[in-house]
């Protein structure tokens, strides 16, 4: 490789362990072992950004509190650290583009004190190109892909946003899913069209949708196929969960709502008639508190006296607020990811598409 190609600053120690105990000290892993970002490595990857019609030298987008510059050849460090293949590399690069939008509200999640990181949701062909997990144990451990992904992200929201516990990032416990949050939709056996064609993408095509939320709340629905209001009890499950009455959206009512349906839940929802549609619009419907409830677990005694008994607390501000995806194994489990509801946009959802071809016109930040 030519010594010029780099653009990045490099580091020389006598052995790769003291460079891994210097990635380490230095606040540039994210606490676990990485892959050394050697230039042949980096090269690999950035020959995988070229296929696809991304110099290295293309600002992505600027990552929030610090405002670094995502480079392409910036993300393909991090993406060699947090272990990727080179078919991987073109999901990293939409994500990084997505946790960018200004609409992501990054800057906030990045420092909340709640226990928010970016959950990244792949639909499309390229599932298949980069070897995505989309069934059992989807967010779980032994999926490369997904793992990486979501790993190359987060080391992106370390070195370029300067994220870091306790000092710029101030979440009071977190979850595991600030490592590595991503997953295919299961699209072969999902009864509804793929999620990314509800934002106006076509199924030929790739993308990935993007919010922050918490970790998963385990939503027990048995089947039972003789109970004529079995997608009833599902959808009033779901609703439910959303509607905790300790989750922020619950006082607050902002924020994107995930419903993670297993093809199972998802089949008895679509054989009972209801659309991805209808289920964002039940959900939202049903997600309710008694106003009263609320504000007195809010404020107890300071709780007003003068409320309607019969006045409703929306837990989800409208249907569109609700992204409905199939993934994971069959089984009695789904799972709902809930926000934050701040920020100036308030937790919202961003879809971008994934660049397969350099036939396609990439979105470039001056």
């Amino acid at each position: 490789m030519s010594e010029a190609l780099l653009v990045s600053s490099e580091v020389s120690l006598a052995n790769e362990d003291e460079l891994l105990d210097w990635l380490h000290s230095n606040r540039r892993t994210d606490g676990l072992p990485v892959v050394l970002p050697t230039r042949e490595r980096v090269e690999s990857m950035l020959f995988a950004a070229a296929l696809v019609g991304l110099d290295r030298d293309v600002i992505i987008g600027s990552v929030p509190p610090n405002q670094g510059e995502a480079t392409v050849e910036k993300i393909a460090i991090n993406a060699v650290m947090a272990g990727c293949a080179p078919e991987h590399f073109c999901v990293v690069v939409a994500a990084v583009r997505a946790v960018c939008d200004i609409r992501l509200d990054l800057a906030e999640v990045q420092a909340t004190t709640h226990e928010l990181t970016p959950l990244i949701i792949v639909n499309g062909p390229v599932i298949s190109e980069a070897g995505l997990a989309s069934g059992y144990g989807v967010l779980g451990y032994g999926h490369r892909a997904n793992l990486s992904i979501g790993r190359a992200v987060r080391l992106c929201l370390i070195n370029l946003g300067g994220g870091w516990p306790g000092a710029s990032d101030m979440t009071v416990i977190g979850h595991p899913g600030k490592l590595a949050f991503c997953l295919a939709e299961d699209e072969a056996n999902s009864p509804f069209p793929p999620l990314h064609t509800s934002f106006g993408f076509g199924v030929e095509e790739s993308a990935v949708t993007v919010m922050c939320v918490g970790a998963p709340h385990s939503v027990l629905a048995f089947p039972d196929a003789d109970d004529p209001l079995e997608a009833e009890r599902v959808l009033e499950l779901l609703a439910r969960t959303i509607a905790g009455v300790g989750n922020n959206n619950s006082v607050l009512g902002k924020g994107t709502v995930v419903v993670c349906l297993n093809p199972d839940h998802a089949r008895i929802l679509s054989d009972a008639g209801y659309t991805r549609s209808d289920i964002q619009h039940q959900l939202c419907q049903r997600a309710t508190n008694p106003r009263r409830l609320v504000e007195y677990l809010r404020r107890g005694a300071n709780a007003p006296t003068d409320i309607d008994p019969g006045e409703l607390v929306p837990a989800v501000e409208s249907p569109d607020s609700i992204v409905v995806v199939v993934a994971g194994g069959s089984g009695f489990y789904s799972a709902v990811m809930l926000p934050w509801t701040g920020g100036p946009h308030a937790n919202t959802h961003i879809t971008v598409e994934v660049v397969t071809s350099d036939a396609c016109e990439v979105p470039v930040v001056a």
